[in-house]
């Protein structure tokens, strides 16, 4: 990992590197990017690049029409597809006003701030993410189609399995990127694939989580197929969800773990509106393995939240799905930890021991219902755009 400007430089001298892409993201997670030339590095590391903010959905405004984005050096990588004459590397870039100033709406500037945050109170962990992605064919022309790689099931091998060799290069890709990829596996649905990652610092997490789908829909359009992340590509077939495991500090206390944890129950209604953005989101919960019931459980591998039985310091998230921006969907779940930890929360009994089932609340059904229960949550309005919230109504 680079940590100064002069071994940056050094290495775009050493590598013969040819151009430079600066990857930023949107306000839903959607991947832009602008490359550069080296010889414009410096400028890009002090002033940083301009772009047209009017262009991109959701970054424009009166005030900012021009941003400019600065690029982290610690997130360099040489992308392996991209060598035939020099080196391309790609580095993620923040974004900043006319002013100097982080751009508000920048979600890795306000997952950031949440680090900060959770910092100021000892609050430490790691996250991992856990992707589903349907592999389609591709018509003769390179046309996407909706037509499945192949039919087989859970944990498959081949022949049944046809996407094996996708996924290995897929995770071959990422680790010659630098990333972490631990494993990966068919899973229920014809063409569905999952690939996990290894657990690291939230802003590397969400950094990884980001750049992934990039990578799996790039490898998959070389090999003549569509990759799908979508919550509910096939309607009668299981949706796709990005799973989120925090592994908290073995210093934490228990009773510190718990108040986090009943903060995210506390307020998923009203993060469910960007950790499930689109109304096809809301077609995946509550059937095939994905939760839509407010709990938590030790016993139950697929509730909304998953304490592992054998490590009470490690849960995991299970409502998102692929469509939501990573930094923004981390950035809610540890604004919502710490609300819990300030106010003491309490954590209610876990699922395993609830006779009555009808008293447990239900994530909303519809995206509408979402936007309602995001609305009427006032510790979220206090310190989250307004704008950011009509975005994605």
């Amino acid at each position: 990992m680079m940590t100064t400007i002069e071994e940056l430089l050094r290495f775009i001298e050493e590598e013969d590197v040819r151009f430079i892409r600066l990857a930023f993201f949107d306000v839903f997670g959607i991947q832009k990017n602008i490359s550069i030339l080296p010889d414009l590095l410096p400028k890009a590391l002090k002033h940083g690049i301009a772009i047209d903010a009017n262009a991109i959905f959701g970054l424009s405004s009166l005030k900012d029409a021009t941003l400019y984005v600065k690029p982290d050096i610690s997130t360099l990588t040489i992308l392996p597809w991209r060598s035939i004459d020099g080196s391309v590397v790609c580095m993620v870039g923040n974004l900043y006003d006319a002013h100097g100033e982080p751009y508000a709406l920048d979600c890795r500037k306000m997952l950031k701030d949440a680090l900060r945050a959770a910092a100021g109170m000892d609050v430490l962990f790691n996250i991992s993410t856990q992707f589903e992605f349907y592999l389609f064919l591709q018509d003769e022309v390179g046309n996407n189609t909706w037509r499945p790689l192949d039919y087989a099931g859970y944990m498959d091998v081949a022949p049944e399995d046809k996407g094996e060799n996708v996924r290995r290069e897929i995770c071959m890709t990422l680790a010659t990127m630098g990333l972490q990829p631990r494993s990966s596996y068919h899973q229920a649905g014809p063409g569905q694939n999952e690939i996990d990652f290894h657990s690291s610092t939230p802003l590397k997490a969400a950094d990884e989580a980001s750049m992934f789908k990039w990578v799996v829909r790039t490898v998959a359009d070389a090999n003549g197929l569509h990759a799908e992340f979508s919550p509910k590509p096939l309607e009668d077939k299981p949706g796709n969800g990005m799973h989120i495991k925090m592994k908290f500090a073995k210093t934490m206390p228990r009773h510190q773990i718990e108040h986090f944890l009943a903060g995210i129950l506390a307020h998923i209604d009203a993060l469910t509106l960007f950790l499930n953005p689109v109304e096809a989101s809301y077609a995946r919960l509550g059937k095939q393995n994905a939760p839509d019931q407010i709990a938590w459980s030790v016993a139950h591998a697929h509730e909304l939240i998953h304490v592992d039985p054998k490590n009470d310091h490690i849960f995991e998230l299970r409502s998102p799905d692929p469509l939501c921006d990573p930094y923004l969907c981390f950035s809610l779940l540890i604004r919502a930890g710490l609300d819990g930890i300030e106010n003491e929360i309490p954590l209610e009994k876990p699922l395993d021991t609830v006779c009555d089932l009808t008293t447990i609340k239900r994530l909303p059904s519809t995206k509408e219902e979402a936007y309602n229960r995001t609305v009427q949550d006032e510790w979220l309005r206090q310190w989250l755009p307004e704008r950011l919230i009509a975005l994605y109504r």
